[in-house]
């Protein structure tokens, strides 16, 4: 059975002290340095940049915040400034909440961007939750309203996370999860951006939020159909064993949730590589799945706890790497990839890829069906290059495994534009993954991710 069509069919030295009301460098440009950019075969741009350390929090705008110590540090509510009636559309109920922010300074993209994906990393205590939100600065002057990105909590018992559908103006809107400009021939482009976080808690409630990630991707990357051809690298011969989990086992299976497994290809291998690297739900966590022997429970939980509210889907890209970091330890993010050669080097440190794509049922053999937009891990290549991938839109665990020929992978991985059998245009994701690693500083994942300007 296909996977679901997706709506990406495809679219284009103070730790612990109150940061209150400080000004902390806002509206200047950052004076961290940004990731270098990496090397390419065209003209595709693509910059990844992340507030992470006490020093990155400290650089912004602190409006009732704190800096959390201890190895990880994360913001936190210190005394809230405010309150928000907030009336959740999904549930009809409307709750007063106290807030806190944090806004980051103007990061300066060395380019005009033409699309933006904000990502982050967060705990949500019950009786909490957060919003980010990101502003663009155009190239020819002026800027966009404060786009809301993601209202999101880890749970669903006191909002329902949510996108936020029908934010635009003239020359850019959202996309559930993305920021677009609407005419890339147009001329206009995003050449800087600042991320505002909203800490909220319940009237009177003691519990806060902590973010200990927030990032955006900001990328251009030209109109193509196909991508030059490379050549097998540090990644032959590399396999990672990545469990299998098959979405389509669970077709009919908890159908609130986007009508059950044939649409569960992103939580289905966000679950699979979660589970690599020993992150697992606990009894505690699954007892809600029911029966209690039902099969592989972790992915009814991963399609629940990604469900996004307003776009009615498993599919948000940065709400599956926000689930993936309340995991122990685990930090996660959506940003492009720029050819076959990063993924290999990845690939060589421990680190699955899960990889968006579309493509028809003659455009990848093996795979035995077409899709306008699907997700599925890269674990490795083949002695001869070729790709290595558990595709959840396999009909048993046992089928999840595949080989897929190198050339074809990376040009439905790649490219931006497809021709379909009818002869109209289409899209593709142009190297869209989600990155999932262990917080352990030094390791072999983390320095590959540095090498490649991600931290």
């Amino acid at each position: 059975m296909p996977p679901h069509v997706t709506r990406r069919t495809v679219v284009r030295s103070l730790i612990g002290a109150p940061l209150v009301g400080g000004a902390l460098g806002a509206g200047a440009p950052s004076a961290l340095a940004a990731p270098a950019r990496r090397p390419r075969a065209d003209d595709a741009r693509v910059q990844y940049r992340a507030w992470v350390s006490a020093a990155d929090w400290k650089s912004g705008a602190a409006d009732g915040v704190r800096v959390r110590p201890g190895d990880v540090p994360a913001i936190e509510i210190a005394e809230p400034t405010g309150t928000r009636e907030y009336a959740d559309p999904h549930t009809g109920e409307t709750r007063v909440w106290e807030t806190a922010a944090w806004t980051s300074p103007v990061h300066a993209v060395d380019f005009a961007a033409d699309e933006l994906i904000a990502s982050w990393n967060a705990e949500t205590p019950d009786g909490t939750w957060i919003e980010v939100a990101l502003r663009g600065d155009y190239s020819g002057g002026g800027s966009t309203p404060w786009y809301v990105l993601g209202r999101w909590a880890s749970g669903d018992a006191d909002m329902k996370r949510t996108s936020v559908n029908g934010q635009k103006d003239d020359r850019s809107e959202v996309a559930t999860d993305t920021v677009l400009i609407s005419d890339k021939g147009g001329g206009a482009g995003i050449t800087g951006y600042r991320i505002r976080v909203t800490l909220l808690r319940a009237e009177g409630g003691s519990a806060t939020p902590a973010v200990r990630r927030v990032g955006a991707m900001a990328s251009t990357v030209p109109d193509r159909f196909t991508v030059p051809a490379s050549k097998p690298g540090v990644g032959s011969g590399v396999e990672l064993e990545v469990p299998r989990y098959s979405q389509n086992t669970h077709v009919g299976d908890y159908p609130e949730y986007d009508n059950g497994g044939e649409a569960w290809c992103s939580p289905t291998s966000s679950q699979m590589v979660l589970e690599h690297f020993g992150r697992v739900p606990t009894e505690e966590d699954l007892d809600w799945v029911e029966p209690p022997d039902h099969h592989d429970p972790s992915v009814d939980h991963a399609a629940r706890f990604t469900y996004d509210y307003a776009y009615e889907g498993c599919g948000n890209w940065p709400f599956n790497t926000a689930y993936a970091a309340t995991y122990r330890q685990m930090s996660a993010l959506v940003t492009r990839l720029g050819s076959m050669a990063d993924a290999e080097r990845l690939i060589a440190a421990g680190v699955p890829i899960i990889t968006s794509q579309s493509f028809e049922e003659r455009e990848l053999d093996g795979a035995g069906y077409g899709t306008a937009g699907h997700l599925m891990v890269l674990i490795g290549f083949t002695e001869d290059g070729d790709v290595i991938a558990n595709d959840p839109a396999s009909p048993s665990n046992d089928a999840v495994r595949r080989v897929y020929p190198r050339r074809q992978f990376e040009n439905i991985w790649l490219r931006t534009k497809r021709k379909l059998a009818d002869g109209s245009t289409s899209s593709g994701s142009g190297g869209v993954c989600y990155l999932f690693f262990p917080e352990e500083p030094g390791s072999d994942p983390v320095r590959a991710l540095r090498e490649l300007g991600i931290r």
